[in-house]
């Protein structure tokens, strides 16, 4: 076997000691000079943003601070089986786009054409959705600005960023994403003091869970209310952690993988998970559900229940400070979005599922068309300028609403898949860089509840029916039954006979 190690007595386990350069990426253009702490911050700047920053405002207002913490630490769960399950195929097959080629060599090519396909969507119009929110977070300061230069501006400045040398890219990433990592650590340590009576509101401890409640009812009266607030709810925290399964994406531009992608996918994990719980827990301890602000549809930081806090506590100064967060944090998102995008349509194409010529990379090893193809796709942000084009932006972005859910079940299905095979060929897990716990029960979880969250994303839209938002809802799901049928039909493939997968084909110069 390719790992001749000892087996260690833990269910978390890793290889440590393996040579730096025994794997190949399989995308051999790209460069393995990604250290762990750059996949790290990748995936917190793809995560920690505009999710958490606004989105938790709205959220507290539907469910009430106690549903709207479970949510976030049940979600956490959900991710925390992605995670593991990706870390693990990671760590043993390393390549650019991990989970699209998994799901290509794994299960079936099909699957691998939609699932990277919808991904590399999601994200391309995220980024369009970022430089717009740059842009209206400006505008907090001076109105008379269009978002248009903005717009403009960043564009040209984060498209160049991904032409850097990938070092230098993850040096970038990681200094823009720890100003959100600090801001974040700085706002618990102030709502403890506010909590405590620093603030004019004097003492708050629990107060505000007993009144208005911890529990908010959401469309119905009662207990049921009460839960559908809760589920309501599970859509936004989900959304918040998207992003986290981007250390996957770099996995192909690692050094030393077999050590760097465990150690990241743990770090990322808890401390994202850390930092939104506890984030969550002092927003709902200090602003009652019932607050008005909670339900603004600004884009800056009047929104943002940090903002909100600060108000309530008579501190004047941290507006402006929040908003010059929330611009590095959508900024960085900015970078991760072209980052990421550019990495699975490098993945598609190698998988045969785009032009080849997206393959190509210059001397630093940046795969220069497939940067350019997906930075255009931030020129959607212009639409916004105009009314009518509003509309179509705002369609694109309700794909992206759901498409993190659908790529977090499939990662489960190729984990299930990817041990299955392992069985096949008699390796055991316990030889692998990297294991997952809970196995196979933490992946069959985590599938489950992807799948569950995902075609009940938008039960509300039942209960109040409005066509609109029904297609909203899940015009996800829809584009990605269109890109499986379609590819399906087209290309005629079949599901992977487990006996034909070839597990080297990643795994050269051993």
């Amino acid at each position: 076997m390719a790992d001749e190690k000892t087996p260690q007595p833990s269910n978390d386990q890793v290889v440590t000691d393996k040579p730096a350069h025994d794997v190949e990426t399989g995308q051999t253009g790209l460069n393995r000079a990604l250290q762990g702490r750059h996949l790290q911050f990748i995936a917190i700047g793809g995560t920690i943003g505009t999710g958490l920053f606004l989105g938790t405002g709205g959220a507290l207002s539907k469910a009430g601070p106690v549903s709207l913490l479970i949510a976030f630490v049940f979600v956490g769960v959900v991710v925390y089986s992605v995670m593991t399950a990706l870390g693990e195929m990671a760590a043993f097959m390393p390549v650019a786009g991990a989970f699209a080629v998994y799901a290509s060599r794994f299960v079936d090519p099909t699957l691998g054409f939609s699932m990277g396909w919808i991904y590399w969507f999601s994200w391309t119009i995220t980024y369009a959705l970022e430089l717009t929110a740059a842009g209206l977070i400006i505008q907090y300061w001076n109105e008379s600005l269009s978002i248009g230069i903005w717009i403009g501006v960043f564009w040209l400045i984060f498209t160049a960023a991904n032409f850097l040398p990938i070092r230098w890219f993850g040096e970038l990433e990681m200094w823009f994403s720890s100003i959100k990592v600090v801001t974040i650590i700085g706002f618990i340590i102030f709502s403890m003091c506010i909590n405590a009576g620093v603030g004019d509101q004097g003492y708050i401890g629990f107060k505000y869970w007993v009144y208005p409640g911890a529990f908010a009812e959401y469309m119905v009266n009662g207990a049921m209310g009460k839960f559908v607030g809760f589920w309501a709810v599970l859509i936004t925290a989900g959304f918040s952690f998207q992003g986290s399964e981007l250390v996957g994406i770099g996995a192909g531009e690692t050094e030393n993988p077999s050590k760097a992608i465990p150690s990241a996918i743990r770090w990322t994990f808890w401390g994202i998970f850390c930092l939104f719980v506890a984030t969550v827990f002092f927003i709902g301890l200090n602003v009652p559900f019932d607050n008005r602000d909670l339900q603004s549809t600004s884009t800056n930081a009047s929104a943002s229940p940090l903002v909100i806090i600060a108000n309530l506590a008579g501190v004047q100064v941290l507006p402006h400070i929040i908003n010059a967060v929330l611009l590095t944090a959508v900024l960085t998102a900015a970078n991760s979005d072209v980052y990421s995008s550019s990495r699975i349509l490098i993945a598609l194409a190698e998988e045969g599922h785009a032009p080849s010529f997206l393959k190509a990379t210059n001397r630093h090893g940046t795969p220069y068309w497939s940067v350019v193809v997906c930075a255009s796709f931030g020129l959607l942000g212009f639409l916004n300028l105009s009314k009518n084009g509003e509309t179509v932006f705002n369609w694109l972005l309700n794909i992206t609403a759901v498409a993190g859910f659908i790529t977090w079940a499939l990662i489960n299905v190729c984990h299930l898949r990817f041990m299955k095979v392992l069985q096949a060929k008699g390796q055991s897990r316990s030889e692998l860089p990297y294991v997952a716990p809970l196995q196979p029960y933490l992946s069959w979880f985590g599938l489950f509840f992807n799948v569950l969250i995902l075609i009940t994303s938008g039960f509300t839209v039942f209960m109040d029916w409005d066509t609109s938002s029904f297609f909203a809802s899940y015009v996800s799901i829809m584009l990605f039954v269109v890109l499986y049928v379609g590819h399906k039909l087209v290309f005629r493939t079949k599901v992977v006979n487990i006996a034909d997968v070839d597990l080297s084909l990643a795994r050269r110069g051993l």
